[in-house]
Parts: structure tokens; C-alpha cells; sequence
């Protein structure tokens, strides 16, 4: 048996919330792992030493579970760097520039996709994820998006079909025929691959009744629904979520007060994704405004060439405390804990025993730094299912 005891932990971020306090922040605390998993978790006076096979002194420094991604494009070919330094000078951001990323995608190998896939998660090891769903979307094509959700399924068990990202060229002016492939051929090629069904409900993506179609196809395959809504203005994508059971809809940067009523009174969480705002000068959600309605509030990346092209948790915690209305407390929490809700995960996000052993060693006395030091690496070391990675 392999049991490693964390000690001197200045700070515990454990996601196990008790009086009032989301977070269940223990300090002078230590953590037990045997065999990957959380044995113990307390007090470091009342850790027992003589039962680890290694100690590690955690310096008083901050633990934080891993990062919990809960939405990422990591699968594509090229990038959009020309697109994103236009929009710095005024172009307005709109769905349609996906489909030259699907053009350098389909003209990628499978080793060059996989290569890059593999350098993408190291990034993201190393700022702290330890989970992360990656959706495909950038094929649009059978036998693209099958590669796709292949290549994923070798790097994570949260793998998203998601098809219907946009309507590619070769099917202009035919959205319906393209979501009759979606929902035919494409679905039946993917869905052995991939946990998760996911439509973009958007002007200039899928209407409601498409969107719809495209959801219900993949339920009756065993596929649980997400949804991307609400990214460019206000629409009908969040109730269709929640309708439906939705694990998760995810940008909701337009929201009516009758999608926040909708979310707070569902089990559907709403994922936040900062950087697509900081990339498209689009307006902030206001995540004071959701949490307060009861609201379950997650934040992840959306790493993807055209509106996010970040691989770093702590940046979007830093926007989410600075721009969105959310104490460090409440980003760290919906980072993590929130991530694993997102993916109806119970192993994940939270410091506990029984858990998984995936944590994070801040080089930080508190996980206020996160926000507090914008832009400096504060991951000293990861440990992903009890080994340290980093």
C-alpha cells in the first residue's frame, strides 16, 4: 500500500462546507493518501506519521483540490490568432469563424492532433487541472468528429459529442440536412466514445427546435445533455436545458431573470467561461447576481483557438473575483467543486476521504492569491490520483 501524509498545511481548502463556510477551510491541517485516494483528512497534531510511507512538509503553504475543467475544446488543428488580433481592433465576435478551425482540423493527422492535445494538458497539469471534459466540434464531418471524440476518450473519460458546434460549409443553407447527419450517422459513430451530448443553441448556430432535436438523439443513445447558450445574446437554450436535465448550460452571458429563476430551481449548474469574455470584449456575467438567486455557479476555461485560448484556471478565478462579482472563496469553489458538478462527479473537486487524491500545493499561504497574484505560476506541486505530477 502506498500512503504519502501532507502536513503543515497553512490553509485546507476541502469543499466539505460546514457553518456557513462553502469551502471547509481547516488551517494547520494534513491529508492522508493510500492507494490514490483521500484516507484522512484533519488536523496536523492529530496526524499519525507512523502509518505514511513518505511525508511531505507543506511549509504552511495553501492545499486546494485539482482544478476541475468542465468544458475545453482541446482537440483541433491551427489557430485564430489573425481573428483575435482583428477583434482587438473592433471586429465584432460571431460563431462562424469555428469553421476555419474545422478546416485545419480535418487537414491534421491523428498524431499531430494527439501531439497537441498532450501538450495542452500538460499545460493545464501544470497550472493546477487534474480533471478536464474535452468536447469535440471542430470536424463536422462522420468520420472527423469520430476521430475526434476517439482521440479524447484516450486522454479522459469526459468526452463530449458535439456535432452540432456550427453548420459547416458544404451544408450552407441546409441546417436541417446537417442535423439529420448529426443526429444519424454522426451520433451512431461517436457516441461509443463519448460520455456527453452537447448543441451550440445560438443566433448563428441552432435554433431551439434543431437544438432540441440534436438532445433528445443523444439521450435516447445513453448520452447525458450540456448545452452552449446565451453566449451571444438572450434566447430560449437555458430552459431547453434545464428541461431536459442538463448537467450543465454554459456561458449564459445574457440571461433573463426567468433563466436565472429557471437555473436556481434546477439541478442544472451554469458554467461561466471569463476567458471568452476577456477575449471578446463581450460584458462580464454577473455572478454575484446568479449566486445570490441560488444559483449553481461553475468556471472553466473553454480552451479553444477562437474565443478562449487559455489553458489557465487561475487567470479565469482572477476574472471571476475581479470582474464577476465572486469572493476567491466562491471562484476556487466553483473551479473545483463547481467543475464537478458540472460533470456529475463525486470523486472529484473536493478534499475528503474516499475522494480522489488530486490536490494542489499553492506556493501561497492562502488560496486568496490566486486572484490577489494575477498571472504568477503559484502551483508549486500536483499530485493527480495520489502522484505527484508536478
Amino acid at each position: 500500500m502506498s500512503t504519502v501524509l501532507i502536513t503543515n498545511i497553512g490553509e485546507l481548502t476541502t469543499n466539505v462546507g460546514v457553518d456557513g463556510d462553502p469551502c471547509g477551510t481547516l488551517h494547520d491541517a494534513a491529508v492522508l493518501v493510500e492507494d490514490g485516494r483521500i484516507a484522512w483528512v484533519g488536523a496536523a497534531a492529530d496526524a499519525d506519521r507512523t502509518i505514511a510511507g513518505e511525508v511531505v512538509d507543506g511549509g504552511g503553504r495553501a492545499v486546494i483540490p485539482g482544478f476541475v475543467d468542465s468544458h475545453s475544446h482541446l482537440v483541433f488543428g491551427g489557430d485564430r490568432a489573425a481573428e483575435f488580433e482583428a477583434r482587438m481592433a473592433g471586429q465584432k465576435y460571431a460563431a462562424g469563424g469555428i469553421r476555419s478551425t474545422v478546416a485545419a482540423t480535418r487537414a491534421a493527422s491523428d498524431d499531430e492532433l494527439r501531439a497537441r492535445l498532450r501538450g495542452f494538458l500538460d499545460e493545464m497539469l501544470a497550472q493546477g487541472t487534474t480533471t478536464v471534459e474535452i468536447k469535440s466540434g471542430y470536424g463536422l464531418s462522420v468520420a472527423d468528429e469520430e476521430r475526434l471524440v476517439r482521440l479524447a476518450a484516450e486522454v479522459t473519460p469526459e468526452v463530449t459529442f458535439l456535432g452540432a458546434h456550427v453548420v459547416p460549409a458544404e451544408y450552407a443553407d441546409r441546417a436541417d440536412d446537417y442535423v439529420d447527419l448529426v443526429v444519424g450517422p454522426m451520433l451512431d459513430a461517436c457516441a461509443p466514445h463519448a460520455r456527453w451530448i452537447d448543441v451550440f443553441c445560438e443566433t448563428g448556430a441552432f435554433t431551439v427546435p434543431q437544438s432540441r432535436r440534436v438532445l433528445e438523439a443523444g439521450i435516447a443513445r445513453g448520452l447525458a445533455p450540456r448545452v452552449h447558450a446565451s453566449q451571444l445574446g438572450p434566447g430560449e437554450g437555458v430552459r431547453l436545458a434545464v428541461e431536459l436535465g442538463a448537467a450543465s448550460v454554459d456561458h449564459g452571458t445574457y440571461l433573463t431573470d426567468d433563466d436565472v429563476a429557471a437555473l436556481a430551481a434546477s439541478d442544472t449548474v451554469l458554467t461561466l467561461l471569463p476567458g471568452v469574455e476577456f477575449s471578446t470584449r463581450q460584458p462580464y456575467p454577473d455572478a454575484r447576481r446568479l449566486i445570490d438567486a441560488g444559483v449553481t455557479v461553475a468556471l472553466a476555461c473553454d480552451t479553444n483557438p477562437g474565443s478562449s485560448f487559455t489553458s489557465s484556471m487561475p487567470f479565469c478565478i482572477a476574472i471571476a473575483v475581479r470582474d464577476m462579482g465572486m469572493t476567491p472563496a466562491e471562484a476556487v469553489w466553483a473551479a473545483t467543486a463547481g467543475g464537478a458538478r458540472a460533470l456529475r462527479r463525486d470523486d472529484v473537486g473536493a478534499i475528503t476521504p474516499g475522494g480522489r487524491a488530486d490536490l494542489v500545493l499553492l506556493d501561497a499561504p492562502t488560496r486568496i492569491h490566486l486572484a490577489y497574484r494575477p498571472g504568477v505560476p503559484l502551483v508549486r506541486s500536483v499530485w493527480k490520483d495520489g502522484i505527484p505530477l508536478v
